[in-house]
């Protein structure tokens, strides 16, 4: 029968996503492994790839689609000796999860239910996750009496496919072990005050000129995390100056040193690096908040915040404490690039234990940033300034300093442990060649 192809859940966190473009049309013979299509979630866009073989017998979803739910049929994959007469043209209603098409474009006819035996549903894990099983698997595993949960997917991002299930054997179901009654559900907290709704909003301001702009995953995305950050994280700040001429001068001199080499440092590698160190230097500040503990790591996975068009991304330099000045800035540059592109994998952006914002090339002298959870802090950079200083002798003196700002989610780290981390962090910074040592 058919084969329903499934919108794919390409992270972790992905509900829904936008199916941008089309890399095969119907008609066309595909083999597991080939690119189907580019699926925009709310920070990239990834390619999807087949998972089984056969013929692209319908596009049920059109490209440029947004709000396409996961697991909803996107088209049918024909298999040997099945044509597109098969899937049948009888109209059917569109499940409530189906998404609408956008302006400009035609919904793709529905396939007729009849037509598709649909696969059996994919049972959940232990712990309540999703198993991700392509249909033909599934219907394989049923007919064998298979329990997917004991079998390893090979397909993209441990997608149970075909030859996964093929070779399988079955197992007896173990017994369901007896359950205690479930106690009663604790009383809802009342929700917290979210401001006007849209519409009061609108009447606020009718019969003034405005353009009405739509949001987008990505805006969607930041503005409930880090509204539910900033009203659940406790945020504590810490604020340091910092002297800047010994860095400055070492950065020149090592940049003259790099010249051939097509690497030029800037002020924010030295701060990645001396935030990984810092991490290193404080290990109890390397952690992150889990709900119910604390997950202290042992590498620096730092991350930066990056702009770019409509948001922002952070991508994560992992291991960034055992990486020298010249692969951080390497590395950094092309996660910067890529993330303008909206070309990151989602292993790229997660993860981490503290982040870093630099605002300083703005003019920015100085600002508190949103902690993005489940780090435990970010440190907010403003630009370098030229003050008058007192020096170590006590004399007046000009030097160039730069404010930062620690946001610290108190859930993880306590005041004086939070100072001793950005002076670890003050120090590695005004002393940058003990950053090499």
């Amino acid at each position: 029968m058919p084969t329903e192809i499934l919108m794919p859940a390409l992270s972790p966190t992905m509900e829904e996503g936008t199916l941008a473009k089309w890399l095969v049309k119907e008609g066309d013979t595909v083999s597991s492994g080939d690119l189907l299509a580019e699926i925009e979630t709310d920070k990239a866009t990834m390619e999807f790839e087949a998972v089984d073989e056969g013929t692209i017998g319908k596009i049920l979803i059109p490209e440029g689609t947004e709000g396409v739910k996961v697991n909803t049929a996107i088209a049918v994959l024909l298999e040997d000796g099945e044509s597109a007469d098969d899937i049948g043209t009888a109209p059917a209603a569109a499940p409530a999860a189906a998404p609408a098409a956008v302006a400009g474009n035609e919904a793709a006819a529905p396939v007729a239910p009849e037509a598709l035996a649909p696969a059996p549903a994919a049972p959940a894990k232990a712990d309540g996750g999703r198993i991700f099983a392509s249909p033909l698997a599934r219907r394989i595993a049923a007919q064998k009496g298979l329990d997917l949960t004991q079998i390893s997917g090979s397909g993209p991002h441990g997608r149970i496919v075909k030859v996964d299930v093929e070779g399988a054997t079955a197992t007896a179901p173990a017994a369901a072990p007896a359950t205690a009654p479930a106690a009663a559900a604790p009383a809802a907290a009342p929700a917290a005050p979210s401001g006007p709704s849209a519409d009061m909003v609108a009447r606020m301001y009718e019969g003034r000129p405005y353009e009405e702009i739509k949001l987008d995953g990505m805006r969607k995305t930041i503005a409930a995390r880090l509204g539910e950050a900033k009203q659940t994280i406790p945020h504590f700040y810490l604020r340091r100056d910092i002297k800047l001429d010994a860095l400055l001068k070492f950065r020149g001199q090592l940049n003259k040193q790099l010249e051939g080499r097509g690497v030029k440092l800037s002020v924010n590698d030295f701060i990645i690096k001396a935030v990984a160190n810092a991490l290193q230097q404080v290990p109890a500040c390397n952690a992150v908040w889990a709900g119910d503990r604390v997950l202290q790591l042992k590498p620096s996975d730092v991350a930066v915040a990056v702009a770019i068009e409509g948001g922002l991304f952070t991508p994560v330099l992992q291991d960034a404490d055992m990486k020298s000045l010249s692969a951080l800035s390497t590395e950094m540059k092309d996660l910067a690039a890529r993330a303008r592109e909206r070309k990151l994998a989602p292993h790229e952006y997660q993860g981490g234990t503290f982040a870093i914002s630099n605002l300083g090339m703005f003019g920015i002298d100085n600002f508190d940033a949103i902690v993005n959870p489940p780090h435990a802090g970010i440190l907010a950079v403003g630009t370098g300034v030229k003050k008058p200083v007192v020096g170590d002798d006590g004399e007046l003196t000009v030097a160039t300093v730069m404010s930062v700002t620690m946001s610290v989610d108190h859930r993880v780290i306590d005041g004086a442990l939070g100072a001793e981390l950005l002076k670890a962090i003050v120090d590695n910074l005004e002393n940058p060649m003990v950053m090499l040592a």
